[in-house]
């Protein structure tokens, strides 16, 4: 920074950079504003879920063992992921890819095993 600047010289292109972002964001919301077409009628304003008519209030009590069970579905899922490129790969890892896949595949099991026992996964119990 030299002396008498109040900014320094390297951060000007980020801040000209956020600007154009700022006033593109802020172009684009208006013109698509001004632009589309606008005809509110009963049947477009009314509340709907999934195209289908509401037919109770949408706020109720979810048992926590649903969201439980989604991320347990996410973090498994994504863990799987993992194993594709292993797979890819697998020729050039040799024993020591092999045996760490294998930690990793372990690990995963053991969170699984987990779950299991703690009973999160039972579907009977999902209503109750």
């Amino acid at each position: 920074m030299l002396v008498g600047e109040s900014i320094p010289v390297n951060y000007v292109p980020i801040a000209i950079f956020a600007i154009i972002a700022f006033v593109f964001g802020l172009v684009t919301l208006t013109v698509g504003q001004l632009v589309r077409p606008s005809h509110p009628y009963h049947a477009k304003l009314s509340v709907y879920e999934s195209g289908a008519t509401v037919f109770s209030d949408a706020r109720v009590k979810i048992p926590m063992r649903y969201y439980v069970i989604a991320m347990l579905f996410v973090i498994f899922d994504i863990e799987v992921i993992f194993l594709y490129p292993w797979a890819v790969v697998y020729d050039t890892l040799g024993v020591l890819g092999l045996v760490e896949m294998a930690v990793f595949i372990m690990i995963l099991l053991v969170g699984y095993a987990y779950a299991w026992k703690k009973g999160v996964l039972d579907w009977d119990e999902l209503d109750g």
